[in-house]
């Protein structure tokens, strides 16, 4: 699928860097451009592509120090300024426009709803949103960013990937090593997903394209990617196994959104030497993830990649009904309700009311 980057905030913008290396360090040639957007200076340092500083007459280039509010408005000031980056950038052949955004910093949490409703009103590819959820340790006020960041955000994409920072967070880990290897996984999961029959090492018998992807996003909502890999063998008959146990552990233990497995829809992708991968196998567990996740909606596929490994990947679409995201979504109100009750929040009415949000009543 080509696609263009917007990383917005700090975490929007590293793993947006992250991405457009993992495509080039692979020659996926899938990311077309990429753009980053943040409201504090320093962060837009050492990115490998063009940057645009928000807010200038509002914050000077210091960030909008976790006011989400803030961050939205900055966004909706100085939209013009990112939409212009991306002139040249989205073109005929691009298929998708991602905004890539920590969903507990103030200027991710809060610019990227506002950029992707006018990316929206702009552009007739489809705006993804590929959004971070702070992990429990990350303190409370990214708890409730986030929270009304998904409540924003989700019905202004065409579908936003989550990914849950708990699901990758490794004990032992300082916090900067702990956010730089969340990255490199994601970026790896999404580069994949990405890369599917963008750049092949052969013809796939059964082969994945760009449009798979829009179909299983099709419905909206919230989705999420799964990712495991296995040694292979040579032949195909060899690897029937391997493609079932992978797949199983890419959906139950390798999900970005942990134990989301009801879905409206989802592909299973199957990536590894063309010889080495099983017709039998694919469908096998293609059917698994039909029974697995509800849905009468699951494509499957081959992506042909020179590798001694098998490697599956199972992007589900329509995934609001998780329990995963259904605690966060708790976690955040009362997060919310705590800092009402201390009196850090600002004042506005009944905290319920500010989470109340007639387009997402079906959705959380």
């Amino acid at each position: 699928m080509k696609t263009v980057l917007i990383g917005v905030g700090q975490a929007g913008g590293k793993l947006t860097r992250e991405l457009v290396e993992y495509d080039e360090r692979m020659g996926f040639g899938a990311v077309r451009g990429a753009v980053g957007v943040n409201t504090a200076q320093a962060d837009l340092r050492g990115l490998p592509f063009e940057t645009v500083l928000v807010g200038q007459d509002r914050v000077k280039g210091q960030g909008v120090g976790g006011d989400n509010e803030l961050g939205a408005e900055v966004m909706q000031s100085d939209c013009r300024e990112v939409l212009s980056a991306l002139d040249g950038r989205v073109t005929a052949g691009t298929e998708s426009i991602f905004v890539v955004a920590g969903l507990g910093g103030g200027t991710g949490s809060g610019g990227a709803p506002v950029l992707t409703k006018e990316l929206q009103r702009i552009y007739d590819v489809p705006v993804y949103g590929l959004g971070v959820l702070p992990g429990r340790n990350e303190g409370a006020m990214y708890q409730v960013n986030a929270g009304r960041s998904l409540k924003t955000l989700a019905p202004e994409a065409d579908s936003l990937l989550l990914v849950d920072n708990d699901a990758f967070r490794t004990a032992g880990e300082s916090v900067t090593e702990g956010f730089d290897s969340i990255n490199r996984e994601i970026a790896q999961r999404v580069g994949l997903l990405l890369a599917s029959g963008e750049a092949t090492d052969g013809v796939a018998e059964s082969v994945v394209d760009s449009s798979e992807i829009i179909n299983t996003l099709r419905g909206g909502g919230i989705a999420a990617l799964g990712y495991a890999a296995a040694d292979a063998a040579p032949a195909a008959e060899g690897n029937i196994n391997t493609v079932m146990s992978t797949a199983r552990r890419a959906l139950l233990t390798g999900s970005s959104l942990p134990n989301a497995t009801d879905a409206d829809a989802a592909l299973l992708i199957v990536a590894g030497e063309p010889d080495a991968i099983p017709r039998k196998g694919v469908e096998r567990a293609r059917r698994w993830v039909e029974e697995e996740t509800g849905s009468l909606q699951v494509r499957g596929g081959d992506f042909p990649l020179s590798s001694g490994r098998i490697a599956v990947l199972v992007l589900l679409g329509g995934v609001e009904r998780s329990d995963r995201l259904e605690a966060f979504m708790e976690r955040a109100r009362e997060a919310q309700e705590a800092d009402e009750a201390a009196g850090d929040a600002p004042e506005g009415g009944d905290p319920a009311e500010r989470w109340a949000n007639d387009q997402l009543d079906d959705l959380l």
